[in-house]
Parts: C-alpha cells; structure tokens; sequence
C-alpha cells in the first residue's frame, strides 16, 4: 500500500495568465500558495489483476480503457500501469468546485503514488508537467499551469510561464514564524456553492483577446505581489487580491453570481482588506484578507458562511505511506 499527500492551493494574483492561450503569445506570472488541506491517494496492489477506482462512485473493471475516472485512465496510460491495482482518493474538503485545485493535486498525488509503485521516484517539476500533459493534453481540460506545479512544489511560489513553453519555478522563502504571521489573516469562507471549472475556464479561453488588457493588468498585479511578499509587506496581498478580483469578474459573467457579490460585499464591510473567489469562480471559496484588530469583525460578519483557517505547507506532494509485500515490478 502507498499512500500519497498532496495539497491543495490558494492563489493570490496573476490567475488566468496561465492559461496556454495567453502565456504562450505574452508569457505569464501566477503567486499563490500550497496550503495545509490535501488531497490523499491509496494505491494498493491486487491480485486479481483487476482495476479498482474510488472516488464518489466505485469503478471495477479489467482493462485501462474501461476506467471512466479520465485522470486516472490517462495516468495509467502515461506510467503503463495496465491492471492489478486499486486507486482511492479521499480529501480534506469537498473535492469538485471548491476552487482549491483539487483536480490537479488528485492528478499530481496520483502520479507520485504511480512512480512509487514502479519504483522509479520523479521530481516535482517532472510529476507538474505530467499531470499538464494528463489535464490540458489528453484530457483537452481548458485549464492552465498553475495548480499542478504548486501541488507537486509545495510552499509559497512565484511562477513564471514563458512564451516558448518552460515554466519557472521561485520558491518566496518564509521562515515558520513569516509563514504564521502571513496565513494568520487569510480566512477561506465556503459559499455553499460548487461548480465545474471547465465550463467558465472555457469562457475564459474564447474571450483571451477581448481581455488582453485586463490579463495584463493581472500578469501586472502578480509581479507587486511577488515583491510584497519577498518585502514581507504582507498587508499589500488583501490589496492586491482586491484588485484582480475586480479585474477578474469581468473576464467572464459566470465567474461571478449575486450571491458571491453579496458574500464578497459582505466580508468587505466586516473589515476585510481584500477578498476574492478561489479558482474559476462561480462557487466553492471565498478568500478573504483580514488585518488582526479586525478578524473578530470579520468571523462575526461572516457567520452564516463555514469559516475555514488557512496555514501555508511547505511540502509539495509527498509519499507518506509506503508498506510493500513484495517487489511491485
């Protein structure tokens, strides 16, 4: 049995720049966070050659291409794992349309238990490209970058994507105590909505040329947060989460709805510095940025939403079971 951890992520400027689309004509730049939820994936060896699935349905077939799970069907193709085993996912949250990278970091934590059970280790920014390929290749996902190279790197980072295809990856070193001092103001509220990424990433994608201005504008933002962080100017993220918030509910009418204005509203006049809708949008989490002489205000403001802390992790996806009977070969 192996049992792989994988966190999922908030992102605090620059989100949508990393979409092929853009970044390949005009590059990109995405600062976000790995954070301490994850997603976990047990891999078990069977002996009836037979392929077990487990997620909110449950999969038993004989051959790779009757797996339905499309990330784990096309994991299996790209490693050659072809039968014998059984996958299951589990999370620390709900894990479709929370907006946290979810199906990235399943793909990402899926990948590290697949090269672990063949014995043949990769590094993170091998697992990030692969779970690209799996997502944004095989699977034709109008996604970008950003989800699976934080998953598999862990920390605080700022990523670059270039025009001609490489992605680079600066980790923001924060020392435990920089890392509490930070994460300490951010407050996740769910929204009691979830959605499917696809279907506004995709309106995203038609509308890159219409938006030119407003991405460059978020590409902009992402390089001032990239210097706050490093200046340990903390406050400036709940401002700069503001403005691409803004800049971003007008890249697409279904990034937004009334009652995420509302609950947005909502945490702005209880004291938040900046908030935003993780992800896509249209549902899952609100971030908020909140100074401490105003949290209280906040939790108060925001009562009717579940309130969930947010800590920074440091560890990108990682095995943390790993029991085997034999050579699995």
């Amino acid at each position: 049995m192996i049992i792989t951890q994988t966190p999922l992520r908030v992102s605090f400027a620059g989100g949508g720049t990393d979409l092929p689309d853009y970044y390949e004509n005009h590059g990109g730049l995405v600062v976000n966070a790995a954070i301490d939820k994850s997603v976990f994936v047990i891999l078990t060896r069977r002996n009836d050659d037979k392929i077990y699935v487990n997620y909110s349905r449950k999969e038993i077939v004989d051959r790779v291409e009757e797996v339905k799970h499309e990330l784990v069907r096309e994991a299996m193709y790209l490693t050659g794992i072809s039968n014998g085993i059984e996958v299951t996912m589990l999370s620390d949250i709900p894990s479709e349309g929370s907006g946290l990278g979810s199906s990235s970091s399943f793909t990402v934590g899926l990948l590290t238990a697949f090269h672990t059970y063949l014995g043949s280790p990769a590094d993170p920014p091998t697992i990030a490209e692969e779970a690209c390929e799996i997502e944004i290749d095989r699977c034709g996902k109008p996604i970008g970058k950003q989800d699976q190279y934080i998953a598999a790197h862990g920390g605080v980072m700022a990523l670059e994507f270039k025009r001609n295809g490489p992605v680079m990856c600066e980790q923001i070193s924060l020392s435990e105590a920089e890392q509490r001092r930070f994460s300490d103001n951010l407050f996740l509220f769910f929204s009691n909505q979830t959605r499917k990424a696809d279907p506004i990433l995709a309106d995203q994608k038609g509308r890159i040329e219409e938006n030119l201005a407003r991405l460059h504008q978020m590409a902009g933002l992402a390089k001032e947060a990239r210097r706050a962080l490093i200046d340990r100017e903390f406050g400036e993220i709940g401002r700069l989460m503001d403005c691409g918030w803004r800049l971003k509910k007008d890249l697409s009418e279904k990034v937004s709805n009334e009652e995420l204005d509302r609950m947005y509203s909502l945490a702005m006049t209880s004291g938040a510095t900046g908030a935003k809708v993780c992800g896509a949008g249209g549902g899952g989490f609100l971030m908020a940025y909140c100074l401490p002489t105003k949290q209280e205000r906040l939790r108060e403001g925001m009562k009717d939403y579940r309130w969930m802390p947010v800590g920074i992790e440091p560890d990108g996806s990682k095995v943390i079971f790993n029991y085997r009977r034999s050579i699995w070969k």
